[in-house]
């Protein structure tokens, strides 16, 4: 036989096999839609603790009571498998929830003869055995209980009003349910049930306005007037850059702070948890972000905050956008209570207008819409003014402009009646003691506005995106060469404290100090491929002065000292906004060996504002490098000048 002919009866051979799979195909899709197309599945279902869940049959289904499940598939894929328990009649089915099950937005499948098949998306609200009497006009109504019990005088808001549970801790609301969802305001020494990460404290809606709709939340007791409170701002995670496995090297960091920490430990993220534009072409998603997280981390409750980047960028318009985030995470924005802390969420990444598509991503507003504000104040009014707020949103207030300036311009997107710029934000909360944490910017800086206000711009645990990892393995590192972490925060009543941690180090990692007559040595125009974007950077090296020891300090802020000795002498310190040379060699320098000359690489390194600089008398007398934080811890390094660059010394564990 020849191969000619071989070739040909093979080919043949394989075609048979696919066109007879095909056929195997399409007898099991015409089989799963006899399982599937006669199921009556509602849009929302309430139902008492303990009850079963009954779906009406509309024809012949073959499910099989026996063989068959029920899958209840939640926002991070996992499956909650639940057995048929009769048929009434054949004409409904009905099912077991499992021991503990709460309610939510769940994917319906039946599971038959090993399949998922898919039946429609089910928002099962489980109400408490107390009987509740809708008022005349109420929207939304409900109890707050706790161990079985109603709990007084808890906040229940649905983004637009806020009410407050009676004495036997129902709630009743008059409501445009605009925002589709309801959620309780989590009250001091109480925390909610969690799923995977997520505190179950909000509850989709699902009903027109004028129908009364039951939406019950269970409290648990917590003594947390002392916690940690872990920040983590711009993850970026999109299954691209080797994101995933970087991204379990933060993780391995943060759970040992959670495992030594000793106390109550939670989780507050900052927006961006994803990245939009790979949403669709990486399918990596609010799901399969839950999935990340919940692979990684045990018994922790992420609060989240809602970035630019986790907007769809296929629908339009900032209330479209938001939709899958306040389906699967999170209201984009809400408050709640830890201890005597009191926390505010919200979102000024404002889309109003904004169109679908990958090249309108970036045209987002900063600021905050006047829905927000009005609901800030009617948050704020239940608060004491002596109790600490914190307040979380993605974009900064303003950001460094040089060493000691600053653009108050940043937040300026308010163009309608009602939206807040900087100064309008500042306004709407003189009176309290606010402490303001943002992302956004991938880098760090501390600001104090007033004795009332201060900003925490938090860094990024992606860095660079994830790419300085990507191309020097072991560097993990920011724009403003400020390594890869997360803020610490640590709470006693009304007490606090802040600290960043950098993923891969140890927590007395603050620092990092250059000899820049070595440093100068390294960043020639050559090891960049002498691109215009790299010999910028090296002739930016170059002008510094000889014998200059220059010194990262990424989490300087107002309260902090930076002290460089020669021998016994107190050399002059001054601040200046620079390039952090170790980002220039780890990620710009290949970047820009990969770049054509005509072409601006992204994610090169930036100037920013947390660096210091002093000149010693000789090229090779040893210098100490003094840094002492706002509570009066101070880190050392001694450097034994000529000190090599040697970009291996800053690889992470």
């Amino acid at each position: 036989m020849n191969a000619r002919l071989l070739k040909l009866i093979l080919s043949c051979l394989v075609l048979g096999i696919a066109i007879y799979s095909c056929d195997l195909n399409k007898d099991k899709t015409d089989q799963l839609k006899i399982v599937t197309s006669n199921i009556s599945l509602p849009s929302s279902l309430e139902i008492e603790e303990g009850e079963a869940v009954s779906v009406n049959l509309l024809g012949t289904t073959n499910i099989s009571q026996d063989k068959d499940q029920v899958v209840l598939r939640d926002a991070s894929y996992k499956d909650y498998f639940c057995p048929i328990t009769s048929f009434k009649d054949a004409s409904v089915l009905v099912f077991k929830l499992p021991e503990g099950f709460s309610g939510g937005t769940y994917k319906v499948y039946i599971r038959h003869e090993g399949l998922n098949n898919y039946v429609g998306t089910l928002d099962l609200t489980i109400l408490s055995s107390h009987s509740i009497q809708p008022e005349p006009g109420t929207g939304i109504y409900g109890i707050v209980q706790c161990e079985g019990k109603g709990v007084p005088g808890v906040l229940v808001s649905d983004g637009a009003e806020i009410v407050k549970t009676n004495s036997n801790g129902i709630y009743q609301m008059k409501s445009d349910k605009k925002w589709k969802y309801v959620f309780v305001v989590i009250p001091s020494g109480y925390e909610v049930p969690v799923n995977g990460i997520l505190p179950k404290f909000h509850a989709a809606l699902s009903q027109s306005p004028g129908t009364p709709e039951r939406k019950d939340f269970t409290l648990i007791k917590s003594d947390n007037d002392r916690f940690n409170l872990y920040v983590l701002g711009d993850m970026h995670l999109a299954n691209r850059n080797e994101d995933i496995s970087q991204f379990s090297k933060v993780a391995n960091t943060l759970n040992e702070c959670l495992s030594s920490s000793g106390t109550k430990n939670y989780v507050m993220t900052l927006g961006d948890m994803t990245w939009d534009l790979y949403w669709y072409s990486k399918n990596y998603q609010f799901p399969q972000y839950l999935s990340t997280m919940d692979r990684n981390f045990k018994d922790i409750t992420f609060l989240h905050t809602m970035g630019n980047h986790d907007n769809d960028m296929n629908s339009v318009g900032d209330y479209n956008k938001s939709f899958r985030y306040t389906r699967d995470i999170a209201p984009t924005f809400y408050s709640f209570n830890l201890g005597k802390i009191h926390f505010v969420v919200m979102d000024n990444i404002d889309y109003n207008n904004v169109g679908s598509g990958s090249d309108l991503r970036s045209e987002y507003k900063r600021n905050y819409t006047a829905e927000q504000m009005a609901w800030l104040a009617k948050d704020l009014s239940y608060v004491d003014k002596s109790t600490p707020v914190f307040i979380t949103s993605h974009a900064p207030l303003s950001v460094p402009s040089g060493a000691v300036s600053w653009n108050n311009n940043y937040l300026n997107g308010a163009d309608s009646a009602g939206e807040a710029n900087m100064i309008d934000f500042q306004n709407a909360v003189r009176e309290y003691n606010v402490q303001f944490i943002s992302g956004h910017t991938h880098n760090i800086f501390n600001r104090k506005y007033s004795n009332k206000l201060s900003e925490h711009n938090g860094g990024a645990v992606c860095a660079s995106w994830w790419w300085s990892g990507h191309l020097t393995s072991g560097i993990h590192i920011s724009q403003d060469g400020a390594p890869g972490g997360f803020g610490v925060w640590t709470f006693d009543g009304t007490d606090f404290s802040h600290s960043y941690r950098a993923a891969g180090h140890d927590a007395d990692y603050q620092f990092r100090a250059y000899d820049m007559n070595k440093v100068k040595e390294v960043i020639v125009p050559s090891a960049g491929a002498s691109h215009p974007d790299f010999v910028k950077f090296s002739n930016a090296i170059q002008k510094f002065s000889a014998n200059t020891i220059l010194v990262n300090v990424w989490d300087y802020g107002p309260d902090w000292k930076v002290s460089i000795r020669e021998g016994g002498n107190e050399l002059n310190v001054t601040a200046v906004s620079t390039y952090d040379p170790l980002h220039i060699m780890a990620l710009s320098a290949p970047r820009c060996k990969s770049a054509s000359a005509s072409s601006t690489p992204s994610f090169l390194t930036t100037t920013w504002s947390h660096f210091f600089l002093a000149t010693a008398s000789s090229a090779s007398s040893t210098v100490t490098v003094s840094v002492t934080d706002g509570l009066g811890k101070t880190y050392t390094e001694t450097m034994h000048r000529p000190k090599a660059f040697d970009i291996a010394e800053y690889k992470n564990k």
